[in-house]
């Protein structure tokens, strides 16, 4: 069974998740968003007390505020780094996008991989998969647990809204497609565990959302 822990870090209350299997103990950190030493002692602390091997540092996207964390998950874990192809200048440019909210980076860590929609990963025996949902940004992945039935979204699919369109690399139009033909082809019940703000699920979005309500009857 796989335990999901968010953290909310950073002054754009950015939700960090740590991704677990109780049996193996191995762990993903996904969209590491610590920003300050008080922070990163929060998540070493709890993947010390659960006993925890992080296997992986995942990033949806890389935005500022998903990646404030990368130096440090790597540097301590030695965790295997996957990031999105077409989101690379976004990490090669963190001290442009950290300079643009006065806030302050070190260097990013490379990535070991790139993400595409044939990646298959394991965290003990469940399987995490990945689906191409650019619009946010160029290259962003949604993040798929399909055997537990929930998804980290990214800046993608949010609780009653959708990601903005207007910083590095977003268009609305392929926002929207994304949603429509990647996150709304999964079953209703998957809960989704956004970059920001609280969960929801599949059939909520697709009935509530007062930005998608005309895309689920497509």
């Amino acid at each position: 069974m796989l335990v999901v822990k968010p953290f909310v870090f950073n002054l754009f209350s950015e939700n960090t998740f740590v991704i677990w299997d109780e049996s193996s103990k191995e762990s993903a950190v996904i969209d590491p968003g610590c920003s300050n030493q008080d922070e990163e002692n929060k998540l070493e602390s709890y993947v010390t007390e659960n006993g925890l091997n992080v296997k992986f540092l995942i990033n949806t996207h890389c935005h500022i505020d998903h990646i404030l964390g990368c130096a440090f998950i790597k540097g301590k874990f030695n965790a295997k780094f996957y990031i999105p192809e077409k989101d690379l200048f976004l990490l090669e440019s963190a001290g442009l996008q950290a300079s643009a909210f006065n806030i302050s980076i070190g260097n990013m860590p490379k990535p070991d991989y790139f993400l595409s929609e044939s990646t298959r990963l394991m965290l003990g025996r469940s399987q995490i998969s990945f689906l191409y949902t650019p619009g946010h940004t160029p290259g962003e992945y949604c993040v798929y647990f399909p055997a537990e039935a929930f998804c980290i979204t990214g800046d993608v699919l949010f609780k009653n809204s959708i990601g903005r369109t207007d910083l590095w690399g977003g268009d609305y139009d392929t926002l929207l497609d994304s949603i429509h033909a990647k996150l709304f082809s999964l079953p209703d019940n998957v809960v989704i565990y956004p970059g920001h703000g609280e969960s929801s699920k599949i059939g909520l979005e697709k009935s509530e959302n007062p930005f998608l309500k005309e895309l689920s009857k497509r």
